[in-house]
């Protein structure tokens, strides 16, 4: 009889342990677009440009107020430029939606979808996730703040993984003065 209480009472325990475990949920978060803000940074021998890209969806995932998931799109028809105005903000725009950059007509969107968290440190975590521009999709790895609401994060871009060449000195001699340098800044600002 005393065997039989304690196998009952173990099988219990293990299916109270299994059961607490697997009704962990992760909490979609969606990301409020109108709230939210992406900005780009791109830098050339003699200087930089900076602008937007609007999210068109998003969202992160958590578990115990813990960060576990995410995924963003980015639409790509909204990168504008904010450091000129006027013919050269039309010009810029134009080129980096071209095929010589973006390609935006053919890809009218990029993606994030997160593939690991790990925490870092309070409210601090490091994402790994896969980035789609141009259709290519390249590993990536970059830290995340979160603090009650809001989001925030940097992200650091080698566009000569996603087929974006023009006037990279990996790719082109004797550029000078008219050399872009490959790393563009990804910086955002998000509120859920």
């Amino acid at each position: 009889m005393k065997n039989t209480i304690k196998n009952l009472a173990i099988v219990a325990l293990v299916a109270f342990t299994a059961f607490s475990f697997t009704n962990i949920k992760a909490e979609k978060k969606e990301i409020k677009l109108d709230k939210s803000k992406v900005v780009w940074k791109g830098y050339k021998v003699t200087g930089s440009h900076e602008g937007t890209v609007n999210i068109k969806s998003g969202f992160l995932n958590f578990e115990s107020d813990k960060l576990v998931g995410g995924e963003f799109v980015m639409d790509m028809a909204t990168l504008v430029s904010t450091d000129l105005e006027g013919e050269y903000k039309g010009k810029l725009e134009g080129h980096l939606k071209s095929d010589d950059f973006f390609g935006v007509e053919k890809h009218p969107t990029a993606s994030l979808v997160f593939t690991k968290v790990v925490a870092s440190g309070k409210n601090a975590y490091t994402v790994t996730g896969n980035l789609t521009i141009k259709g290519k999709t390249n590993p990536i790895t970059f830290t995340m703040s979160i603090y009650g609401n809001k989001a925030t994060a940097s992200l650091k871009v080698d566009r000569t993984k996603f087929g974006v060449e023009y006037n990279s000195t990996s790719f082109f001699e004797n550029l000078k003065d008219k050399a872009i340098y490959d790393e563009f800044d990804l910086v955002s600002d998000l509120e859920f």
